[in-house]
């Protein structure tokens, strides 16, 4: 008990902010704020939009902002990485805000948080590794068209009509737009996303989301224009409560939870990834981002704030404006924090299509063309993971689009290593002592073939192997050399076992040589060599497996005795 306890603490306690990481937010304090003054700069308008796009308003995407922002940055695997709201958790929570309201989104995070707190405790963070590129990509690409479909009706200036799915909605809401179509909220969301898209162009590091949201609002104000704002917000953030628990319905939240969880996983460690990428020497620890996201997403609904993510976007930012500590980040959220108390009045005037402009704007340079055109013309089955994943994103849910990415990504890698399965047939010379006649190599070479088994034997491979050996013309030996088979398992042995048996029913005897050591364990157990063992038919090298077939053949009177073998097979002294 005492050792599990002291396993459990040690466990908890590399998941823990270090004291080195604490001590490194005071050597560039300045560099820090002014990263921090940056992204939250940055992070604002996002922040709005997403909020209003989960379905639970603009309170409470900032509430996540500040909350989730600071929680994850103490606590977080990286260092650089700034968390909040983002756009592909929008996307997995609108049909939770259908199907249980507001308080089931609040639920639904707190459920997350503890999923991916046992995550980190059970050091899964490592897996998240083995997502393949194009799983990602696809994902990435399917997100960034939801992301836009979801901003058509407040881009359009008309309220969104009823449903799950964004392609109908967005559909219906072009239909509203024709019947009475009013300009005013679209040229104010294609003015926000073209500055925005040119400025991110012209001068990467100034904030244009922000100037061009500035902008649009003034120009409403200035214009008297009769659109839609984001309306009142509370002057700072709520007292923490936790009224929308209901224990009786936490049962039928637990399946959007877990995807939930599974989204906060995935984009959080892929955008820690991407900042290592863009820094030299900082490096994240996967279980302690998941612990981090864990926290902050127990958090977070605690003050009316949605479920959070690493954010990759706000992350880029950070690292371009030189963070080199968690101090940034958290500056990030502080300065959001003081926004929600000292302008709240200001940020009501906000119009919806200028945050609508934001997102569309951030959903197109959310899918790097390049890269996805590139690893569409990688192979054939990187393209259709791709482009499978971004379509079930859109018609399905992020989960399920990964969960099938993953499956058809796995079974075209089992289909490429299947085929890497060889079983070619072998000349016997270069296996033969030299000493042997040329009429008795040919005599040898009449009776035996040998044939070399390369690659893995396993379910993948096992029929076609059976197909190939079930092939064998008339002859008196085969020897299988499986010192190149790289690993065997239960249909592998009991395809080879089935071939073994259907050359012996046809009057074949079969010879093995070269089996590794790791592979006699599954052979054994299956019973596939036992019998081939007893006989004496189970050879180190394919020489001694030859001169046994020799034997055999010389005792069934197909070959005469070689004055330089004993019946037995060995050489005579």
């Amino acid at each position: 008990m005492k050792s599990q306890i002291t396993a459990g603490w040690g466990r908890l306690r590399s998941v823990l902010p270090q004291r080195a990481e604490l001590a490194a937010m005071r050597r560039h304090p300045r560099r820090d704020l002014l990263a921090g003054l940056t992204v939250a700069i940055v992070a604002l308008p996002l922040a709005l939009g997403f909020g209003i796009s989960s379905g639970l308003g603009a309170e409470a995407g900032l509430a996540t902002a500040v909350v989730a922002g600071a929680v994850a940055a103490f606590f977080g695997g990286s260092v650089l990485q700034v968390s909040g709201p983002t756009g592909a958790m929008t996307v997995v929570l609108v049909p939770i805000v259908h199907a249980h309201g507001a308080s089931g989104v609040l639920a639904v995070g707190m459920l997350a948080g503890l999923m991916l707190l046992g995550l980190a405790l059970a050091r899964a963070g490592k897996y998240m590794a083995l997502i393949p590129a194009p799983v990602v990509e696809g994902f990435t690409v399917g997100i960034a068209c939801v992301i836009g479909l979801q901003q058509i009706p407040a881009a359009l200036g008309v309220s969104p009509g009823d449903g799950e799915k964004v392609v109908m909605v967005a559909g219906q809401a072009a239909r509203d737009f024709l019947a009475e179509p009013d300009w005013r909220a679209p040229v104010i969301a294609a003015g926000v996303a073209m500055l925005m898209l040119a400025g991110a162009r012209w001068r990467p590091t100034v904030p244009f989301s922000l100037i061009a949201v500035a902008a649009a609002t003034g120009m409403a104000e200035l214009a008297d224009l009769d659109v839609a704002r984001i309306g009142a917000l509370p002057a700072g953030l709520p007292a923490p409560s936790l009224n929308f628990l209901d224990i009786g319905a936490l049962g039928s939240l637990v399946a959007p939870a877990v995807a939930v969880a599974a989204l906060a996983a995935l984009e959080s460690l892929l955008s820690a990834a991407v900042a290592d990428g863009m820094s030299v020497r900082h490096r994240h620890d996967p279980d302690r981002e998941l612990f981090g996201q864990g926290l902050a997403n127990l958090a977070a609904p605690l003050f009316g704030g949605v479920p959070a993510t690493g954010a990759i976007a706000r992350t880029a930012v950070n690292v371009r404006s030189g963070a080199s500590s968690r101090l940034a980040a958290l500056a990030h959220a502080a300065i959001l924090a003081a926004i929600v108390f000292a302008a709240a009045d200001l940020v009501a005037q906000i119009p919806l299509a200028a945050l609508a402009g934001v997102l569309l704007a951030t959903a197109i340079r959310m899918v790097e063309a390049g890269s996805v055109v590139a690893m569409m013309r990688s192979t054939r089955g990187d393209a259709v993971v791709l482009a499978l994943t971004a379509v079930a994103t859109l018609a399905l849910d992020l989960v399920q689009a990964v969960i099938l990415g993953l499956i058809v990504a796995g079974a075209l890698a089992l289909r490429a290593v299947a085929r890497d399965v060889r079983l070619d047939a072998m000349p016997l010379r270069p296996d033969l002592p030299d000493d042997h006649t040329e009429e008795e190599h040919a005599l040898l070479t009449e009776h035996i073939v040998a044939y070399r088994l390369d690659g893995p034997l396993f379910f993948a491979a096992a029929h076609r192997f059976l197909l190939q050996l079930s092939k064998v013309a008339d002859i008196s030996v085969v020897i299988l050399r499986m010192s190149r088979v790289t690993t065997i398992d239960a249909s592998g042995a009991l395809v080879l076992a089935d071939a073994i048996e259907r050359l012996q029913r046809r009057g074949i005897t079969v010879y093995v040589s070269g089996i590794r050591d790791g592979h006699h364990q599954p052979l054994h157990a299956l019973g596939v060599i036992a019998r081939l063992d007893a006989a004496g038919r189970i050879l180190n090298t394919t020489p001694e497996a030859i001169a046994a077939a020799r034997v055999h053949l010389h005792h069934a009177g197909l070959l005469p005795a070689s004055p330089r073998t004993t019946p037995t097979g060995t050489p005579r002294p």
